[in-house]
């Protein structure tokens, strides 16, 4: 059974400018809510925690999506650049909702802090769920470790804090882009082993998701966004090839990956870990996908190759 749930009356989105803030933006809208922006530019802006308190005074909920994007290079300027975009931006807004609570304005009851999928570990033998996954290593978990622990850490009583585990988000652009584009050049094919879990969800189920959530106390602590139809990355580049109306793609080993992604400045680790997150708070609290598993996703989002029949040839 579907439940339903209402849009917040105001929101207040932080990191709004991107892919998934742009988009939360228009649907939020749509429904007639109330948008109030953070960022880097136009009316409240990072670096001034009274105008955020200001900001977020009275809304209904907060949705903090900060964060450099991650397709680069992990060079120490990058790697702080990343860390610190995420942190950073996280502890402003706790102390600008403590803020707001001292001047005895009404912070938002509920907080929803983006935070990733990538947190699990490696996985291809089973499915990563909130209460039973294994947090994993290297330098994007500890990122994802200290997101999570600094909207922990915030002194924010009364206000309900979720953290968002996001799994690669997919719509007209992002990453359907770059892979529609090897697909067409005839690079279609597997990357890697192909054999490494890909976990995804609909841009359209995202902003249902954090309608639901912030409609619903039950749901705190870490949430996974994640559509329960996972695919590995052979059936995903076959499932891209076949939208497109391409017969076959050539696969790209590993080692291929890395050397492309210094080429690219890019890591290939964003293709090749092995990523299945299972969205079991979602599902339990009653959530359902419109775009459950990824052939309708793809045919939503990507238009088929239109080949036009050769004309005729005129006999003189």
């Amino acid at each position: 059974m579907s439940v339903l749930a209402s849009s917040p009356r105001a929101v207040v989105i932080a990191g709004a400018s991107g892919f998934i803030g742009s988009h939360l933006i228009r649907r939020f809208a749509d429904d007639g809510t109330d948008v109030r922006t953070i960022g880097r530019s136009g009316p409240t802006v990072w670096g001034d925690t009274g105008a955020l308190a200001g900001t977020l005074d009275g809304a209904d909920a907060l949705i903090n999506l900060a964060g450099r994007s991650v397709n680069c290079r992990y060079t120490r300027r990058t790697a702080d650049a990343i860390f610190s975009s995420r942190v950073d931006t996280t502890e402003e807004l706790g102390r600008a909702l403590a803020l707001c609570s001292a001047r005895g304005g009404t912070p938002p009851p509920v907080w929803l802090n983006s935070s990733t999928g990538t947190i699990y570990r490696h996985a291809e033998d089973r499915p990563q769920a909130e209460d039973d996954g294994d947090l994993g290593t290297g330098f994007s978990v500890s990122v994802a470790r200290a997101w999570e622990q600094a909207l922990a850490d915030a002194p924010t009583p009364g206000v309900r804090k979720v953290a968002l585990r996001i799994a690669i988000v997919l719509g007209a652009g992002s990453v359907m882009t770059p892979l529609s584009t090897l697909a067409r050049a005839g690079l279609g094919g597997r990357m890697g082993p192909g054999t490494q879990k890909f976990s995804w969800i609909h841009l359209d189920d995202l902003y249902r998701a954090v309608v639901l959530i912030a409609a619903t106390p039950s749901l705190e602590g870490p949430v996974n966004l994640a559509a329960p139809g996972v695919v590995t990355n052979a059936e995903l580049m076959a499932a891209v090839r076949a939208q497109l109306g391409i017969p076959a793609g050539l696969p790209t080993p590993a080692w291929l990956l890395d050397l492309g992604g210094m080429i690219i400045r890019t890591e290939a680790e964003l293709v090749l870990k092995s990523r299945w997150v299972f969205p079991r708070k979602l599902l339990d609290a009653g959530f359902a996908f419109d775009y459950p598993t990824l052939g309708p996703a793809l045919q939503q989002i990507l238009p088929p190759n239109r080949v036009e029949a050769p004309k005729p040839v005129r006999a003189h």
